[in-house]
């Protein structure tokens, strides 16, 4: 008499159903177990797996292959990069030990410590601050000027665009945030703005303005008239400064603001001529 066949079935699992088995039972003892702590072994493993799998990324990180060639080469080729994170570093090291000015005193200008002596004669000596002031109104008059002939002579708004962005966005924060006026802030009758009336402080339309026609000019290879802008914009800057009529941050954020909105005018430009090169292809489709 013959033996029944006997059959054997062989039953695959694959990670996940071995952990979700183990919540059931015990591989060891095949004895029922607590839930939780079937819960807390599958915690455990998938921690384990991202542990691991973790490492492989840390592997093939990109820091992981540099060597000290690398290193030499990028102090020899990105000088300025390198520079910046030295910056970096000192500026940390300033910031956190330097004492904060309380708020009942002035606030802080390294610009109107390098300008005392300018100011010192300028408080004495009124006929040159009004002499100085009625210059520099000249030269807003020639940034005006030439911002508004670019567009309604030429037919080029892009400096028109930037200015209107820039003098938006100046009242903006001019209002949001108003800074006290300087101490020992020299104004005249014939300064722009006219007279001592009150202005934003942050940040300062003479530069940005100055700024953007200058961008402008070099657009146009205009660079020799580009450069007298910008060198009777260091000197505007130097002169409100001696008069205390801005802060420092006021006019190196000026210079940005210049850059950043010529640029904003361009994406704008840029935008409004796709856009109108894809109506004209929908109109003839």
């Amino acid at each position: 008499m013959m033996a029944a066949p006997t059959t054997i079935t062989t039953t695959l699992h694959t990670p996940s159903s071995k952990l979700t088995r183990r919540g059931r039972t015990n591989t060891n003892t095949n004895k029922p177990i607590n839930t939780a702590d079937g819960d807390r072994e599958v915690v455990k493993e998938k921690k384990m797996m991202s542990i691991t799998s973790g490492g492989g990324v840390l592997r093939k990180a990109s820091f992981m292959s540099w060597s000290m060639k690398d290193v030499v080469h990028v102090a020899r080729y990105h000088r300025i990069p390198c520079v910046f994170a030295v910056g970096l570093l000192f500026f940390m090291a300033v910031e956190y030990t330097l004492r904060m000015i309380p708020a009942y005193s002035q606030p802080f200008d390294l610009g109107f410590l390098a300008t005392k002596s300018l100011h010192n004669l300028l408080t004495s000596w009124p006929e040159l601050n009004t002499l100085l002031a009625a210059l520099n109104t000249v030269f807003v008059g020639m940034q005006t000027t030439y911002i508004l002939w670019c567009w309604l002579i030429e037919g080029r708004p892009r400096a028109t665009i930037s200015a209107l962005f820039m003098f938006t966005c100046r009242g903006i924060l001019g209002y949001s945030t108003q800074l006290p006026l300087p101490q020992g802030f020299l104004g005249s009758g014939v300064d722009f703005p006219v007279g001592n009336v009150s202005f934003f402080l942050f940040f300062s339309g003479h530069v940005a303005g100055s700024v953007i026609a200058s961008l402008d000019m070099r657009r146009m290879q205009r660079r020799e008239l580009a450069w007298i802008f910008d060198m009777l914009n260091v000197l505007q800057v130097i002169r409100l400064l001696g008069t205390r009529g801005h802060y420092t941050i006021d006019l190196a954020v000026g210079v940005g603001a210049g850059i950043l909105f010529d640029s904003l005018a361009g994406k704008y430009e840029d935008a409004k001529r796709k856009s109108l090169i894809a109506t004209k292809e929908a109109s003839l489709n």
